[in-house]
């Protein structure tokens, strides 16, 4: 007889297997040991990985909570690498070995009063950072219509630039970003608050800084970063991009509970 698994108790297995690092066989032997008996059907480790990698997993919690309906919110942004591969840097060092594989780019967007991630975006390492900012605007934007986003730290210069400054601005959020040593003003074809960015940053970055409420917070998504690793380590275990896509979304998804706690 076949019995039906629900998509929550399969969410919880990867849940499991994410946290305390298992492959699938192991995955299914902790299920067998302590589910049997308690639940119709157990899966094996085939239909574990079948099931989880088709999983429609959303990183934000469906909570009802709504303290930010009549403010706007404050996100910042930034990207990190994560292996694809337990292989082990010290062979690469050693043999002179050049890793052809690559790594994966995890781009997030993270509430910088709740420390939750509410965008994520994977890609290659060949995907620049300012390419993946619209996406993740976007993604917060259509994701919940009473949220505004009223401030976007981003510390790194790789999203310096006058496209980003003029999207931001026509979806009314204010860039706090710190431009490059080399930006310079161009007033023809260069975006206003781009233009009086750079002028204000050239003048006196310190005054800037200090202008700006809560400007020492844009380094939360770097804690954000550092929890992440610490908790699911460096490295994926799937094989294929789109497993390992769903994978870090896995795993985003815990942390953002896991916090909530």
């Amino acid at each position: 007889m076949n019995h039906f698994i629900s998509n929550t108790f399969l969410l919880l297995l990867g849940y499991a297997k994410a946290y305390f690092h298992l492959p699938y066989r192991q995955t299914e032997g902790i299920t067998q040991a302590h589910a049997k008996g308690k639940v119709p059907s157990i899966p094996n480790y085939t239909t574990i990985n079948r099931r989880i990698n088709r999983l429609d997993i959303k990183i934000k919690d469906d909570d009802k909570n709504k303290e930010f309906e009549d403010e706007y919110i404050v996100i910042a942004i930034d990207s990190t690498g994560i292996k694809i591969t337990n292989r082990g840097q010290w062979m690469s060092d050693k043999w002179h070995i050049k890793n052809k594989k690559g790594y994966l780019k995890i781009h997030v967007a993270v509430n910088v009063k709740t420390k939750k991630i509410i965008s994520m975006k994977i890609t290659d390492e060949h995907v620049h950072d300012s390419k993946a900012l619209p996406g993740l605007v976007n993604e917060i934007i259509k994701s919940d219509k009473k949220i505004t986003l009223g401030r976007l730290f981003a510390e790194d210069g790789a999203y310096d630039g006058n496209d980003i400054f003029r999207y931001l601005g026509d979806n009314g959020i204010q860039p706090c970003i710190k431009v490059r040593k080399n930006a310079i003003i161009s007033w023809k074809k260069g975006n206003i608050l781009r233009n009086l960015s750079v002028l204000a940053q050239k003048n006196d970055l310190q005054k800037w800084k200090d202008s700006i409420v809560s400007y020492g917070q844009r380094w939360i998504v770097e804690s954000v970063f550092s929890c992440l690793k610490r908790m699911f380590g460096e490295y994926v275990y799937s094989v294929k991009l789109k497993n390992m896509i769903q994978e870090m979304i896995l795993k985003a998804s815990l942390y953002n509970r896991m916090i909530s706690v």
